[in-house]
């Protein structure tokens, strides 16, 4: 692969120039400017195919987005991170290189590696961690899993987009230590080992200078300093001047046609206003994607065919990532009168009675099946889980398992009954179960002009309709078919979409009416579109014809962008409030242990708004707390993105992490509740007990700034610096926090400035993996900084090892020399700091098991 890469290289920068030179400059122009909203133009003259992206991080989407060509949908990127293992990151990448190809997709715009600077980060799902060197470690695994395959990754959003509040346009003002050592950190990372293909400028300012005409940190930093020879996207409409943008280093204006590219350019250079050897210096970045994918003729592509990972098992790794990820924070005994039967090794030489030390109590999880005659399960989220976070996220997979269905699946033998409980939700979720859809596109004529199956009630497209639709020939869509109830009573329809919407249920028209948006932010308007509901009385198991009829109106999305959503909402008849609480409290009663699933929504955690606190939506609290009075074997799994209050978390035995889990996620909990695999997750982020605990919370512009006034203080670093300094509450959970089902002793730790060697044995009764944290505390402060402006510790190395009951594994953990460096501000560089360290070989950063000191020059 090497040799194929370096005769890559070479071809690449001579059929480039080629190319390059057999342009005019409309043409050089126009390949810097998109043709739709996901395409750059061909150009056969030089043998230039039409380049494809697609958003990801978790699935590929193509270039439509709906359910007509589903997607594989993996765990969450804090999911992945959570599992600490760039390889797995990498493997990740390489099955979403094989989904981008099955697509036609060329460059994947993903992962993205902001950082988690407070928990209210609406995105903060969409992110990896809090911690720069995690995030770029896993973020590399995954750029090199992507360009394993082919596809060109793109690391976003180059930088500072880490809140969602008035992301278009807030100037967030850092400092050049944070900026350096936290914030350009990942990025850097990711650059200099992994070498991506692209990377994506963000919407907002840094310092007063939107990302999209940084020429200081694009041209300065990521191209002048650290190296990178791929192309600058700009995000989605985040191009705004002809010149200070191609001046500050971006390649491509998307969306397409008309951006500040183009036509633009070409006059500008023809008006003296820049010089068309800048021009060319962007096309030949293009030029260069172009080679590396593939689409450039007279350069092989930098993946030869024949080293393109093949037949991946989208569904095996999505299960895989998903139970790699839970992070099993608590883990206790179950106190009760009876406890339920456990199955126990067997014991050759058993004590006499006198001699015999009191019995250990097992611990909740796992759930051992034999014994479980029934288990509740409850919570809204275990029949319908979140396995995706909302907004440019969001793929269509071709299936999920639910948590209900996951564990009925594992439990054949046992009584596995379900109660809502607590319903969360402010929205009607889309219509799925008995239904059977799909959509059909007519013109103004009625004439249909495509049809496509429906997973379940969103239709939605954007930069492409169904062949042989446009935007011009589209006047209606039908989302047609039938519906068979699973329960008689009073079920809830809903209607969300910009237009006019005529829904007929068993020959009756429930509503018809037009619809417009409620917001005045057009991606809201489509992303998040106004709901309506109506209600009817209907029999179970009687199958009726459905049919939602909808008359698109304008997005204000732009004449030039192919949008369309609108959807149907189904529920069930409902118990109202008081009433679905004591029907769980019922159930977990008679149960013989209970699983409640709880979780956020689309309407508190997703993609264009911030979250405004951390508490679960709706009494779901309340829910936990009485449940597990009512049966004191009661589980819960956290079904959210990012970090949640937990206020119930002692009064239960277990509490799980399960993130967005991806479409496997009910069969992957299913693995880990019932002991078959072990949970492996750690966290990749501090979980506060209370939002009010949370050092950062400010995402909020005021007068369109956020300053970052912690500096380098965020995360665990701002924790343990508060408890110093302060004597502050503790978290929830710390980060890099999380138990197995098996027990570990840290025997020897031998370091080096270079790296550390540490032993640990497995004292438990089942074989396990073990995360490995190494973190870096600096003793001798006289050379260094003050105390006050350095971290208390920080993340300098991690491993994973497994082991037998009984063995012993080392994990040796290379440290790098970055790790003993600071920014240095009056020298405008990186500046190693001398004197005495401990390396700490921990379970988490608040669990720290051994210390050796080092000294350094």
């Amino acid at each position: 692969m090497t040799d194929h890469r370096s005769a890559h290289t070479a071809a690449a920068a001579v059929a480039v120039e080629k190319a390059l030179g057999k342009l005019d400059l409309d043409t050089k122009a126009g390949l810097l400017s998109g043709q739709d909203v996901w395409t750059l133009p061909a150009v056969p003259e030089i043998g230039l195919r039409s380049l494809v992206m697609s958003d990801g991080p978790v699935g590929v989407r193509g270039q439509g987005w709906g359910a007509a060509d589903p997607s594989v949908a993996l765990p969450s990127p804090t999911a992945l991170a959570a599992t600490w293992d760039p390889e797995l990151a990498r493997r990740a990448g390489r099955l979403l290189a094989q989904e981008a190809r099955r697509k036609g997709v060329h460059v994947l715009l993903a992962p993205t590696v902001n950082l988690h600077r407070s928990p209210l980060g609406g995105r903060h799902f969409e992110c990896f961690s809090e911690d720069p060197y995690l995030t770029g470690v896993i973020g590399a695994g995954y750029v090199a899993g992507v360009q394993d395959g082919g596809v060109g990754a793109t690391v976003k959003h180059f930088v500072g987009n880490d809140a969602e509040t008035e992301r278009f346009t807030v100037d967030n003002r850092i400092a050049p230590r944070p900026l350096r050592e936290l914030y350009l950190a990942p990025f850097e990372h990711i650059v200099q080992t992994a070498r991506p293909w692209a990377v994506m400028t963000a919407y907002n300012q840094v310092n007063g200078v939107t990302m999209t005409e940084h020429r200081e940190l694009v041209d300065g930093v990521l191209r002048g300093e650290w190296g990178f020879d791929g192309a600058n996207v700009s995000d989605w409409t985040a191009a705004r001047d002809t010149v200070r943008a191609l001046r500050g280093g971006l390649d491509i204006a998307m969306p397409g046609p008309h951006t500040v590219f183009g036509a633009p350019l070409a006059a500008a250079v023809r008006d003296g206003r820049v010089a068309e050897d800048e021009v060319d210096d962007a096309v030949r970045r293009v030029l260069l994607l172009a080679a590396r994918t593939g689409c450039l003729e007279g350069a092989p592509a930098a993946v030869a065919p024949a080293d393109v990972p093949q037949d991946i098992d989208g569904r095996a790794l999505a299960r895989e990532i998903a139970r790699r990820a839970f992070v099993l924070v608590r883990n206790e005994p179950v106190v009760r009168d009876e406890p339920a039967v456990r199955d126990e090794p067997a014991v050759r030489d058993e004590p006499t009675p006198e001699t015999a030390p009191a019995p250990t109590p097992p611990r909740a999880l796992p759930l051992t099946p034999r014994p479980l005659r029934k288990l509740a399960v409850i919570g809204a989220a275990a029949k319908d889980a979140r396995v995706l976070g909302g907004g440019s996220a969001t793929v269509f997979p071709e299936r999920i398992v639910s948590p209900l269905e996951g564990l009925r699946a594992a439990l054949p033998d046992t009584e596995v009954t379900f109660s809502a409980g607590a319903d969360p939700r402010t929205k009607v979720p889309h219509a799925r179960a008995g239904f059977e859809l799909c959509a059909r596109y007519y013109g103004a004529d009625g004439a249909l002009l495509a049809e496509q199956p429906q997973f379940d009630g969103k239709v939605q497209a954007m930069g492409r309709f169904p062949d042989g639709v446009t935007q011009h020939n589209l006047h209606t869509v039908e989302l047609a078919g039938t519906f068979t109830p699973q329960a008689g009573g009073a079920h809830t329809f809903a209607v969300s979409g910009t237009g006019e919407l005529r829904l007929t249920v068993g020959g009756r028209v429930l509503f018809d009416a037009p619809c417009a948006p409620d917001t005045d932010d057009p991606f809201e308007a489509f992303m998040n579109p106004a709901e309506h509901r109506v209600a009817a009385e209907l029999t179970a198991g009687q199958t009726l014809d459905v049919a939602l009829r909808f008359v698109p109106r304008g997005t204000a999305l732009g004449a030039d962008l192919p949008v369309l959503t609108f959807a149907l909402g189904h529920a069930e008849p409902q118990l109202d409030p008081d009433a679905g609480i004591e029907e769980a409290v019922r159930a977990a009663a008679g149960a013989d242990a209970v699983v409640v699933v709880v979780a956020t929504t689309e309407e508190t955690e997703s993609e264009g708004f911030d979250r405004t606190g951390l508490a679960l939506p709706g009494r779901q609290d309340e829910l936990v707390s009485r449940v597990a009075a009512a049966n004191p074997y009661t589980v819960v799994v956290v079904n959210a993105g990012s970090p949640v209050e937990m206020p119930w978390r002692e009064e239960v035995p277990a509490v799980l992490l399960g993130w967005f889990p991806g479409q496997e996620a009910g069969a992957a909990l299913a693995d880990v509740l019932l002991g078959t695999h072990e949970p492996g997750g750690r966290l990749p982020t501090t979980w506060p007990a209370r939002l009010a605990d949370a050092p950062v919370t400010q995402v909020t512009p005021a007068g369109g700034r956020i300053a970052y006034e912690e500096g380098v203080f965020i995360g665990y670093r701002a924790w343990q610096r508060r408890a110093r300094e302060e004597a502050g509450p503790a978290p929830a959970y710390p980060f890099g926090h999380g138990l197995g089902y098996t027990d570990w002793s840290y025997e020897s730790l031998e370091a080096t400035p270079a790296r550390a060697r540490v032993r640990v044995r497995n004292t438990g009764t089942r074989p396990g993996r073990e995360v490995v944290q190494v973190y870096l505390a600096p003793l001798d402060r006289v050379a260094g900084p003050a105390p006050a402006d350095r971290p208390d510790r920080w993340l300098a190395g991690f491993a994973t090892v497994e082991a037998a009951p009984g063995e012993t594994a080392e994990a040796e953990i290379a440290l790098p020399r970055r790790a003993f460096e600071i920014w240095d501000e009056a020298a405008g560089a990186r500046r190693f700091v001398d004197g005495t360290y401990a390396i700490e070989a921990a379970r988490s950063v608040t669990d720290r098991r051994l210390a050796a000191q080092v000294t350094v020059a």
